[in-house]
C-alpha cells in the first residue's frame, strides 16, 4: 500500500525582539507570542555605558536582567556612550545585528505604533544588512492598547516623563485606569510621541512578577526620572 506524502510543516521564523522594557514592547511581544509561525530568539536592548541603565528610560540594568529571566529569553545588549551621536549608535547596532544575521536571524520586531519616520528609519537600516522589520502593533488604536494593557493584567510604572507634556507628578505612577484617564487630552495614551516611558514588572508574558520599589525622583534636561530599585526580599 502506497502511503500518501504528508506536507512538511514550515519551521517558525526566528525573530529578534528590540526590547525597551516598557509597555509597548510588552504588548508587541505578547502579540507575537500568540503566533505559531514565529519564534522569538532573544531580546536586543541598548544600555548606556557608565550609567549601566536602559537608554532613554533610565532603568537599572539589574531590572532589565530580571525581565529577561522572567521572559526566559536571551538578552543581547548594545552598549552606547552617554549623549550618543547617531553614527556611533548605528555602528554598534549594526555590529550586534550582524552577529544575529550570522546566526540565521533575518527579522527584527519593534513595538512602534504610528511614527512613520521612525519605522522608515528602522527599515532602511535593516535593509542595508538584508534584514527586515516587523511591527506587531502598528497602527493599533492607542486608547484600545491602553485598555488592553490593563485588561490583560500587565503592570508598569512610569520611569521617565517629558515635562513639556506632563507634570512631574506623573513620574513613578503605576499605569492604572486612573493614570490613563488623568492624561491630558493632547498626550497620547501610549506615550508614542515620547511623552512618557515605562517599566513593565508583571503581566502574562512573564513567568513571575518583578519586585520593584520607587526610589528618588530626579529632574534632568527637561525630563523627570523615577529611579526604580529591586525590592528588598
Amino acid at each position: 500500500m502506497t502511503s500518501i506524502p504528508q506536507p512538511q510543516s514550515l519551521s517558525p521564523t526566528p525573530v529578534l525582539f528590540c526590547w525597551s522594557g516598557g509597555k509597548d514592547s510588552a504588548l508587541a511581544l505578547h502579540a507575537l507570542r500568540q503566533r505559531d509561525d514565529i519564534r522569538i530568539t532573544g531580546l536586543l536592548t541598548t544600555v548606556t555605558e557608565d550609567y549601566d541603565r536602559i537608554s532613554m528610560h533610565g532603568v537599572r540594568r539589574s531590572l532589565l536582567l530580571q525581565q529577561a529571566q522572567a521572559l526566559a529569553l536571551p538578552l543581547h545588549e548594545v552598549r552606547i556612550p552617554p549623549q550618543c551621536v547617531n553614527p556611533i549608535y548605528e555602528a554598534r547596532m549594526e555590529h550586534a545585528l550582524r552577529a544575529e544575521l550570522a546566526g540565521g536571524v533575518r527579522t527584527v520586531a519593534f513595538g512602534d505604533i504610528f511614527l512613520q519616520d521612525l519605522r522608515e528609519y528602522r527599515e532602511r537600516n535593516l535593509a542595508k544588512l538584508d534584514m527586515r522589520a516587523i511591527f506587531p502593533i502598528w497602527k493599533r488604536d492607542t486608547r484600545e492598547l491602553a485598555r488592553k494593557f490593563c485588561r490583560k493584567g500587565f503592570r508598569a510604572i512610569t520611569v521617565c516623563i517629558d515635562r513639556k507634556k506632563l507634570d512631574r507628578s506623573f513620574a513613578g505612577r503605576e499605569l492604572t485606569a486612573d493614570f490613563f484617564s488623568d492624561l491630558p487630552a493632547d498626550v497620547d495614551p501610549c506615550g508614542e510621541n515620547g511623552e512618557f516611558h515605562t517599566f513593565v514588572f508583571a503581566g502574562p508574558i512573564f513567568s513571575r512578577a518583578i519586585g520593584v520599589q520607587r526610589g528618588e525622583v530626579i529632574d534632568r534636561e527637561g525630563f523627570t526620572f523615577c529611579d526604580l530599585k529591586e525590592q528588598a526580599p
